[in-house]
């Protein structure tokens, strides 16, 4: 195969910023971000490699440059720890985690009777209803946790990211900042996502553990910042809303989504109920519960149309206002809270119908 072209776009760099990462490559000085978790410490004046694709492409998501490798301080590391799961495995980035899971159900593994030990309907099944909101985008973990936080004193309501946005899980500026103000008690990375606080091969993996190991009242689910997509109905990272609601469902956990839905965006197919979220309904095997904001009852219908009247629509009251004092995230793709009220209330209400008292445990 003479002649083909890598698709990594690798080129050399010196840092010369720190905080905010700058690289200067080719003579032009350009943002970037490097996963210290993998990588360790950027200095000013280390020599790197980055990778270029995204800021090349425009991309409005993940638009800067990526460093694949410190080369100044950031060779002949040591791995620490007798970890032996492999994350990002058969890639240049594979590295030892410790999984979750382990800790959820410890001393299992092998088989009984032909039986995967720990499978659903072998008595493993998660003993408390632990709710489970399904978030369609990163932009709802912030509202969401808030509410949720707002609507039960003392809960704790951890998140678990998924695959369908950014896979890195110390990318997100939310994340730690709800961390930091007691807003979620915890945050798992599960597969393909990697780099949380704990680790999780699976996301039912990851939802049992959350619900077991680490005794978090309520849980969060969805994807990393930005989101993937191919311009078709069918490939696109809000699908991994699917998977988790599945995940969530195999464990007897109630489920509810939060809907995409939108008031300003100038593109149609987003506006009132996302064809991402309709298209998460209609694929759906099981009834969940889908919240929506008081005042956006007529939505209820599209819901019902889109699932075939399948799932249960239920109201939820939501404090725009006092989300929006709250000092927390409040744009979306370039749009503030005022311009877009109706996505952000949607996240509120999912975070508000998570801890209402019908069907808590």
């Amino acid at each position: 195969m003479t002649g083909v072209r890598g698709r990594l776009d690798l080129r050399g760099g010196i840092v010369v910023s720190a905080d905010p990462l700058e690289v200067e490559v080719g003579g032009e000085r350009r943002r970037a971000w490097a996963d210290e978790v993998l990588l360790g410490e950027m200095r000013e004046g280390d020599e790197v490699v980055v990778n270029a694709v995204a800021l090349e492409l425009g991309l409005g998501s993940g638009g800067f440059d990526v460093v694949h490798v410190n080369l100044t301080r950031g060779l002949g590391g040591e791995v620490a720890g007798d970890a032996h799961v492999i994350k990002l495995n058969y890639t240049s980035l594979q590295h030892p985690v410790d999984p979750v899971e382990a800790k959820a159900r410890p001393g299992e593994g092998g088989r009984e009777e032909g039986r995967p030990v720990g499978a659903v309907g072998s008595g493993a099944t998660i003993g408390r209803p632990v709710p489970v909101a399904v978030l369609p985008l990163h932009g709802h973990l912030s509202p969401a946790a808030w509410a949720a936080a707002q609507g039960r004193s003392g809960i704790r309501v951890g998140y678990v990211q998924t695959g369908g946005g950014a896979l890195p899980g110390s990318l997100s500026r939310d994340v730690a900042e709800l961390r930091d103000r007691g807003l979620l008690a915890g945050h798992i990375t599960a597969a393909p996502s990697y780099g949380g606080e704990h680790e999780a091969l699976s996301t039912v993996g990851a939802l049992d553990a959350a619900a077991t190991a680490l005794g978090w009242d309520a849980i969060l689910v969805g994807p990393g910042p930005g989101i993937i997509g191919s311009g078709t109905g069918l490939g696109h990272g809000g699908l991994a809303a699917l998977d988790s609601a599945h995940a969530a469902l195999s464990l007897k956990l109630p489920t509810i989504i939060s809907p995409r839905l939108s008031s300003g965006d100038p593109r149609e197919r987003h506006r009132g109920l996302s064809h991402h979220t309709a298209t998460v309904l209609g694929l759906l095997l099981a009834p969940v519960t889908v919240a929506l904001p008081e005042g956006a009852a007529g939505l209820g219908s599209e819901i019902g149309g889109a699932s075939v009247g399948l799932h249960r629509v239920e109201a939820a009251p939501v404090d725009l206002d006092g989300y929006a004092a709250s000092g927390l995230p409040a744009t979306t793709m370039g749009r503030s809270l005022r311009e877009d009220p109706l996505f952000f209330e949607a996240a509120l209400a999912a975070g508000a119908r998570l801890v209402a008292p019908r069907g808590f445990p």
